[in-house]
């Protein structure tokens, strides 16, 4: 197999792969490595906004308090004092970059979401903050000859040798060939999980990689029974799980069921504006007393000229499925959005495999707790990706030496085998038994279930359907089981069984 070197691998080009990014130019080469276009990943979609505590009303002490009441009084401490302390630089640095977030006045126009109890909420492009931001770091790494970056190249799986992460195993999705690509080291910056369920807000590349390379390589995870489902993602017949920004909310948007009532105050004395996974429940529960309905986002009263100028992105999707927000309530319902597990990193994005490294969604600090606070995703990516990079400059890697290259020689692809029907099955399992709701009987069938669906594979062929299918049916069994043994309700993470035997 043909083997290859750089400097530092950085497998996911969202806002902290290419944070990363941009840190490791400055003491090597880089390659930045995407199953897709560069620019697609949760990052292109995030509409919320980055939280940072930059108003002059704010204080860092105070997004602290919001985040570890949002995580359920499970955040790591000291993860979050990173995060709010050294969230207002990287987003300044940001803005020196050419980042263009919106103002009013000529000052930056913060906005409250979910959970915040202060205005702290950047956009840019009224909600098309994320494309923003990915903009500013792409242009960012293009200006810098030591970044090489190679969009559709499938990682396969890490390459580990003598208890190290050598490199990664790839394969060039539009030639089909295969390589080791070895490195001082290796960052995963894959993203999330959302595309392991029915309904998620997430792109399709959005389907467990990292965490299913990095268990098989020996690297440890945790809090995997920790996703959070966005409350309000369109919910259309037909109609992909658009999200519906808690921005929308945040500006007064009110939720009512089919019978017109506002019904968020009966759950929480914040309302509309209650952490995640309180207003997810709430609405499963108007759904369930509905037949299953979605309930409706009404946003009439906010002003026919004000919403297409605040919210262009949703208000042209909406429209494209025939619902103008100006005139209509947006049929609305939860969908899987963000894991705050995963692989388990230190400060500075190292994980318990010495070499590999993990930044952003795929990682798990520890700063989100059990359920993460509105728009504290991207600031994470720009915090923690950094920090990766310097660690990895600081620490004067070796360069890698392999001996056994033949290991990672890929079998060859089993015949008859519906991989596609293999991952919708698998979503649908995931959906109705390791969703809102949770019992030890319905995790235990799930656990069975996608057992039977599992691939008979210890490596992967070189094909991108078929690992994939591989990885998102590992991390699917290792969200349930995870599920299964925590048996309180905690954040996002809800037992009902438990519940009622509590109640």
């Amino acid at each position: 197999m043909e083997i290859s070197y750089t400097d530092y691998v950085v497998v996911g080009g969202g806002v902290a792969g290419l944070r990363a990014a941009v840190t490791l130019s400055e003491g090597g080469e880089v390659t930045v490595l995407t199953k897709d276009a560069l620019r697609e990943g949760a990052t292109e979609y995030a509409q919320g906004g980055v939280a940072v505590a930059l108003n002059e009303d704010d204080t860092p002490a105070a997004h602290r308090d919001d985040t570890l009441e949002a995580g359920a009084g499970y955040c790591n401490p000291e993860a979050v004092e990173v995060l709010v302390h050294e969230g207002p630089a990287r987003v300044e640095e940001l803005i020196a970059w050419g980042a263009e977030f919106d103002r009013k006045g000529g000052k930056l126009n913060f906005t409250r979401e979910g959970a915040h109890h202060r205005d702290r909420v950047l956009h840019a492009g009224g909600d098309a903050t994320g494309r923003e931001i990915e903009r500013t770091l792409v242009a960012r790494i293009r200006g810098r000859r030591r970044v090489r970056r190679l969009p559709h190249h499938y990682t396969l799986g890490l390459v580990v040798e003598g208890g190290r992460c050598l490199g990664v195993w790839l394969v060039d999705q539009a030639t089909g060939r295969e390589r080791l690509l070895l490195a001082r080291a290796v960052v995963l910056a894959t993203g999330g999980v959302g595309q392991l369920y029915r309904y998620t807000s997430n792109p399709a590349v959005a389907t467990g990689d990292g965490i299913a390379m990095a268990h098989r390589a020996g690297a440890a995870l945790r809090d995997l029974e920790f996703i959070q489902f966005h409350p309000t993602a369109l919910r259309l017949d037909g109609a992909p799980a658009f999200l519906v920004s808690e921005a929308v909310r945040g500006e007064g948007a009110h939720l009512v069921n089919e019978r017109g009532e506002r019904f968020m105050a009966r759950y929480h004395p914040e309302g509309e504006l209650a952490p995640r996974d309180v207003v997810a429940r709430a609405i499963y529960r108007e759904m369930e007393a509905q037949g299953g309905r979605p309930v409706l986002l009404d946003c009439r009263h906010l002003g026919a000229e004000f919403l297409p100028r605040r919210f262009p992105t949703i208000f042209q999707a909406c429209l494209r499925h025939g619902i103008d927000m100006r005139r209509q309530p947006i049929p609305v319902a939860p969908a899987a959005h963000f894991i705050m597990g995963g692989v388990v990193t230190d400060l500075e994005g190292a994980t318990t495999l010495p070499g590999l490294y993990a930044c952003g969604e795929v990682a798990c600090t520890g700063v989100h707790g059990a359920n993460r606070l509105a728009s504290n995703s991207l600031l994470e990516g720009l915090v923690f990706g950094h920090r990766a990079g310097r660690a990895i400059l600081e620490a004067e890697l070796p360069p890698p030496l392999l001996r056994d290259p033949g290991f990672y020689e890929p079998p060859p692809p089993l015949p008859g085998i519906d991989y596609l029907a293999r991952q919708e099955r698998a979503r649908e399992i995931m959906w109705t038994y390791a969703g809102i709701h949770r019992t030890a009987e319905g995790l235990r069938t799930a656990d069975r279930l996608l057992a039977e669906l599992e691939l008979p594979f210890d490596r992967y062929p070189a094909d991108r359907l078929v690992a994939e299918t591989g990885n998102a049916l590992t991390v699917s069994r290792l969200i349930v089981q995870a599920a299964l043994a925590r048996r309180e309700s905690l954040g996002s993470h809800y037992r009902a069984d438990t519940a009622a035997e509590r109640a």
